[in-house]
């Protein structure tokens, strides 16, 4: 289904109530947490579950059937289902892999091939390609994360570093990959090819990648890590290898870890690591143990139809597109713009489907290029995605990692890096070639 199938088709009178629901969640689950000093006092669950109930009943002008239909819609869109379909591919490859010994192997491989000092930043480059190949943050957490928490349980390096700097290069690949949703949404919805989005996309966030080796690579060599390497069982590596250099062929995600982990249960069966119900049960886990995940991203898939539907976004871009009168303030109102969608809807494809259309509006009026507009919605998407506590990203990461997500924020180099580099780039028109005015021909979508 074409993404763009879900963008609004009629205008809605904006609203500023009908982002109630979101103060609703920011207030019981953020606000709620930081009172109590523990996020996981209140569940994520509950508080979308209050966010979305307040968002069906303050809906007007409709029936309560009417009302649920509204909201199951958003909850059941394609992009939603797609992404709970991949929750429980990866829950299944990810305890698959994890049963029959591949973790354990592939951080003893780690071990052998990266010196001490440059665990760290070797995980964090590591995760920089993966995620570039396979087109997802989600998979390349999924796969790393396991292996992070291994090595850091080995060696003495925080967890929570081990976790972040995989988060952080998942997040890399996820806003430059050919392949990635982010990037596909990105450049049809702006109207350039993504190539040309790629160019000034990695121009823009290239610095802030090395100087997050850098730090990576200093706070790494301060953890004084000391281990030794246990031995390798090159059988139970090859999962990995295979879903990389299927990732790399361009096999659909939801195939590669599909094949995963079938590949990963018959090599479990073979060398005794379980047998037939073990690879059932491991399945069977890892799948249950996506739950929490998968109904946080239905809730706020529904929640967000009802925000949209009741005029709420129509209201911020209505505010942050008043007063703009210039090209800084056009492109500082796309950001805002998208990174707002993004806190609301904790998903950055949905984001940029709701964001994009108005985006290329301003773009057009203020004559941005379209490869500048379609960087900067996915470089502040890929921002607030990768640094919210309540992101697939970071719950993810936490949970396989066993962490709290405000443990892992701490190290969140590249994120953070990434935004405020962004800032300047806006500030300063950086790059400057993507600031001259555009070929119309080369307009023309091609993915």
């Amino acid at each position: 289904m074409d993404p763009l199938s879900t963008l609004p088709t009629t205008p809605t009178k904006p609203n500023p109530w009908a982002l109630l629901p979101l103060w609703v969640f920011l207030v019981s689950y953020v606000v709620v947490s930081i009172l109590a000093g523990d996020f996981y006092k209140m569940p994520i669950t509950v508080a979308f579950t209050l966010a979305a109930i307040v968002s069906v009943w303050m809906s007007k002008g409709k029936n309560l059937t009417e009302k649920i239909e509204f909201f199951c819609k958003g909850a059941a869109d394609a992009n939603i289902m797609l992404m709970v379909l991949i929750f429980i591919m990866a829950g299944a490859f990810a305890q698959t892999t994890k049963d029959m010994g591949a973790v354990d192997s592939t951080v003893n491989l780690t071990l052998y091939l990266l010196p001490q000092s440059l665990l760290v930043p070797g995980l964090f480059l590591a995760a920089c390609f993966v995620s570039i190949s396979v087109g997802t943050s989600v998979g390349t957490i999924v796969a790393l994360t396991p292996v992070a928490a291994g090595i850091a349980a080995k060696t003495g390096v925080a967890p929570a570093l081990m976790a972040a700097a995989v988060v952080s290069g998942a997040m890399f690949g996820d806003n430059l990959s050919f392949i990635s949703d982010t990037t596909i949404v990105a450049t049809r919805t702006q109207g350039c090819r993504m190539k040309d989005k790629f160019r000034t996309n990695f121009r823009i966030v290239l610095p802030f990648a090395i100087l997050s080796t850098v730090l990576y690579f200093i706070i790494g060599k301060s953890n004084g890590v000391s281990y030794t390497a246990g031995q390798v069982n090159w059988l139970h590596v090859l999962p990995y290898l295979a879903v990389l250099v299927a990732a790399i062929s361009g096999v659909h995600v939801m195939l590669v870890l599909l094949g995963g982990t079938i590949f990963a249960g018959m090599i479990g069966i073979i060398t005794g690591g379980f047998n037939l119900w073990g690879w059932t049960g491991a399945m069977g886990s890892g799948i249950t143990g996506m739950g929490e995940l998968i109904v946080v991203t239905i809730l706020a898939g529904g929640m967000l139809e009802m925000i949209r539907i009741n005029g709420g976004f129509d209201w911020i871009i209505q505010k942050m597109t008043k007063k703009t009168n210039s090209v800084r303030g056009a492109e500082l109102s796309i950001a805002g713009l998208v990174s707002f969608a993004n806190l609301c809807t904790a998903n950055n494809t949905i984001a940029l489907i709701m964001a994009g259309p108005i985006a290329k509006e301003i773009a057009s009026r203020f004559k941005i290029p379209a490869n500048r507009s379609a960087s900067i919605l996915d470089i502040f998407s890929c921002f607030v995605q990768g640094a919210i506590p309540y992101g697939a990203q970071l719950l993810m990461a936490a949970g396989l990692a066993k962490l709290s997500p405000i443990a892992i924020m701490q190290y969140l180099y590249y994120p953070y890096l990434l935004g405020v580099g962004a800032l300047f780039a806006i500030w300063f028109g950086y790059p400057k070639k993507s600031h001259r005015k555009t070929d119309r021909k080369k307009e023309i979508v091609s993915v």
